[in-house]
């Protein structure tokens, strides 16, 4: 998966899970919650790896 790929992603799963979450705080539903904090967080996990990649790519040019 390409670097720009991966960011796309990460922000994807990271904007998802932020709605999730807060669907499921103002539900009152806790798991629902903790599964949307989950999600944003693999989102940011996914976005720090795409522009790692980016940095990588760039200095080995």
């Amino acid at each position: 998966m390409g670097d720009r790929t991966q960011r796309l992603k990460g922000k994807t799963n990271e904007v998802a899970g932020k709605a999730k979450a807060e669907a499921g705080y103002s539900s009152g539903s806790g798991k629902t919650e903790a599964k949307g904090v989950g999600k944003a967080l693999k989102g940011k996990a996914q976005q720090a790896t795409g522009k790692a990649r980016s940095t990588v790519k760039k200095k080995t040019r």
